[in-house]
């Protein structure tokens, strides 16, 4: 039980550092070209209220990926 916990925090913890950059990254490209922004949630989360399966689980596998590069280039730099 306690493993599974661990990993559920983990992954929560990196869905919210790659959403936080997705986010931070997203809004800048979006404020240069002048686009529509999206909420703070949508990149976390996904779009709400949709069926799509990409909207919810497409998100939260990008925040994943992105930790990871994220971390390994902060490991990369720091060694």
């Amino acid at each position: 039980m306690g493993d599974f916990l661990g990993l559920e925090i983990m992954y929560l913890l990196c869905n919210f550092i790659g959403g936080t950059l997705r986010w931070v990254y997203g809004t800048i490209w979006r404020t240069i070209f002048n686009k529509s922004k999206y909420r703070y949630n949508e990149y976390v989360f996904g779009v709400e209220n949709s069926k799509n399966h990409f909207d919810v689980h497409g998100h939260q596998f990008n925040n994943l990926i992105i930790t990871v590069v994220f971390i390994a280039v902060i490991a990369t730099i720091l060694s």
